[in-house]
């Protein structure tokens, strides 16, 4: 199998141009965490419950919300509320971050790899329709760069074999499908507040649940398997009847969360402001396609801006003499030892050589979006 270019330009510094990702940290964010860290509690505690509340409100989540310690915390949780085991096959995306699928691996799970749209980078419907089968236990998405999957097309076969449904939304907080919040369509959700996503806690998670019981679940494996409202009767009155894991939010990451929901729109505008920007610089641009694919079910969550082209590495090349960083970010899993896997996917074959990720994130302007684009439009 063709190998792609090796990507070996340093990480840039900020000081030296734009860089490609920058986390944000919102302004109360300080001072939250100096309440916190004066107060009896940093590990988890009462600032947890109350971001799990605000972060329902805010998003309208009609199931419930657990904060963890990672969106892998959440990934590998979900697995487990779903009673995978081993030998049991999942459909997984290809072209993800390595995290959705290694918690699977964690359990014995066999992985189907099912092959990107090459238009949104999304998992193909049709490929997912041919690879589904009475043997799958599950269907896992993720939302690349922010644009929502064909979830209508995706439950309506999830039904058809009632199996549930995974949403890996670590790149999705605020998107939309159909009106509603990510979030809100399939049986489980994951969120990731990784440093650079759009909402950070430092490192952090949140699985939603729509059913009740699963969430209460939930709440014990994220802590050794203890029901924590129970805990004060004593080490006898609160047995242990599951094997959990310590997968917790802390309230030091949660006081930067319930900061950063306080400005959400204000940071989820400036980032759809940009990419639309790069919309309109780009659109006409006949060796870019910019990815995208302007459904109107969708509401881009503008978490990467990503366009396929013809001799990325020089196009790469270009941009970092003009101090704009750029690259690929995630990867095929399938190149990866630990998945062990020799399938067929075409569609990511015709990508592989082509996709470039450009600068997204709070600290840009558009007069950055516009110095980029033209830098583009000069050819390469």
């Amino acid at each position: 199998m063709k190998k792609s270019a090796l990507n070996d330009l340093p990480i840039m510094d900020p000081k030296d141009g734009i860089v490609l990702f920058h986390p944000h940290m919102p302004r109360k964010a300080f001072d939250y965490v100096k309440d916190t860290l004066e107060s009896r509690w940093i590990g988890h505690g009462p600032k947890v419950d109350l971001f799990e509340e605000q972060f329902q409100k805010f998003f309208e989540i009609e199931g419930y919300p657990i904060a963890v310690g990672s969106g892998t915390d959440a990934l590998h949780l979900s697995y487990l509320l779903a009673n995978i085991k081993k030998g049991d096959e999942v459909l997984v995306p290809l072209f993800t971050c390595t995290a959705t699928n290694i918690p699977l691996l964690y359990l014995g799970a066999k992985l189907v790899f099912v092959d990107i749209d090459p238009g949104t980078l999304n998992v193909s419907v049709e490929d997912l329709r041919k690879k589904i089968s009475n043997k799958t236990k599950m269907i896992v998405v993720v939302h690349y760069g922010g644009l929502p999957c064909d979830m209508d097309e995706i439950n309506t076969l999830a039904r058809e074999y009632n199996i549930p449904v995974l949403e890996d939304a670590a790149h999705a907080l605020g998107g939309k499908y159909s009106g509603k919040f990510i979030g809100n369509i399939s049986d489980f959700t994951m969120f990731s507040f990784q440093a650079i996503k759009h909402l950070t806690t430092g490192d952090g998670g949140m699985l939603i649940t729509k059913d009740r019981n699963l969430a209460e679940k939930a709440k014990r494996l994220r802590w050794f398997g203890i029901n924590r409202e129970n805990k004060q009767k004593g080490i006898w009155e609160n047995d242990l009847v599951e094997i959990g894991y310590k997968y917790q939010m802390t309230d030091i990451a949660a006081s930067i969360g319930l900061a950063s929901l306080e400005e959400f729109e204000e940071t989820l505008g400036l980032r759809k402001i940009l990419f639309n920007e790069y919309i309109s610089q780009l659109k006409d641009v006949e060796a870019v396609q910019i990815i995208n694919d302007n459904n109107s079910k969708k509401e881009h969550a503008a978490w990467l801006f990503t366009i396929l082209v013809s001799n990325r590495d020089r196009l790469r090349d270009k941009l970092r003499k003009f101090g704009i960083e750029s690259g690929q970010t995630h990867y095929r899993n399938d190149r990866y030892s630990i998945f062990n896997e020799n399938g067929n996917f075409p569609n990511m074959d015709s990508i592989d050589d082509k996709y470039l990720i450009l600068p997204l994130h709070t600290k840009m302007t558009l007069q950055d979006v516009e110095f980029i684009c033209n830098v583009i439009k000069d050819g390469w």
